[in-house]
């Protein structure tokens, strides 16, 4: 808990993995001989404020998550819940399924295993600021925005941009709020703070470590392995 409020914590892992052009989800490759899930799950296992644990898969993967479970001990009370056809509705089947005392939710990327807990814990101090906060990284390269994918048409300031990455985390009510408005308006975001923005809510960035990497592609993979080697020594 913290001040008093309890926190649910949701890993979306239902994702398909398609640029990774592989026979298994990536939350379920190994670094270190280690699953990528597994990683994620212990790392937010020691966070000193989550409560509970809401892990989100495939059906098709639960057998990976049984593994997981017998092999390494989580440290918190868990539910699984199955994905829905887009991440947005994942999260909401894992929103309808927390604990009805959860005054803070914090949804993470099941491929995200290098999130700091420290960064966990402050993310979770910061969000009675606005009630919504989320990790980032200011932009290192120059952007272009492109209308038709051939040419530029303009560049932003960089200095005005921001990579967000998760966990992201909400005051419950401001989350469901969002979403069922997201919901009532036909909408799809891109993340949960993109929901939460349109009801007008201020999301706090708190800036955050390059190694929070999400492991999408082959190259990613490669460099995480790199990174849990750093880590270890």
């Amino acid at each position: 808990m913290y001040n008093s409020k309890f926190v649910t914590a949701i890993i979306a892992a239902a994702g398909m993995g398609k640029r990774m052009n592989m026979n298994i989800n990536k939350q379920f490759l190994s670094i270190g001989n280690i699953p990528v899930l597994a990683h994620t799950i212990k790392k937010l296992g020691k966070s000193r404020y989550i409560d509970f644990l809401i892990i989100i898969i495939k059906e098709t993967d639960i057998l990976y998550l049984s593994d997981i479970i017998n092999r390494f001990k989580i440290n918190l009370d868990y539910k699984i819940v199955y994905g829905g056809r887009e991440r947005q509705d994942s999260i909401y089947n894992g929103l309808i399924n927390m604990p009805k005392e959860t005054d803070i939710v914090l949804t993470h990327d099941g491929a995200r295993p290098f999130v700091s807990v420290e960064k966990v814990d402050e993310a979770i101090e910061k969000v009675e600021e606005t009630g919504a906060c989320v990790l980032a990284n200011k932009v290192k390269d120059t952007i272009k925005v492109s209308l038709d994918g051939k040419t530029v048409d303009y560049t932003p300031n960089r200095d005005m941009l921001w990579q967000v990455q998760t966990p992201q985390v909400f005051e419950t009510q401001i989350l469901l709020k969002a979403y069922n408005q997201a919901y009532s308006e036909d909408y799809y975001g891109t993340d949960d703070c993109s929901l939460v923005e349109k009801t007008g809510i201020k999301v706090k960035l708190i800036n955050n470590s390059y190694d929070n990497i999400k492991i999408t592609t082959k190259e990613d993979l490669h460099i995480a392995k790199t990174l849990i080697k750093r880590v270890r020594t």
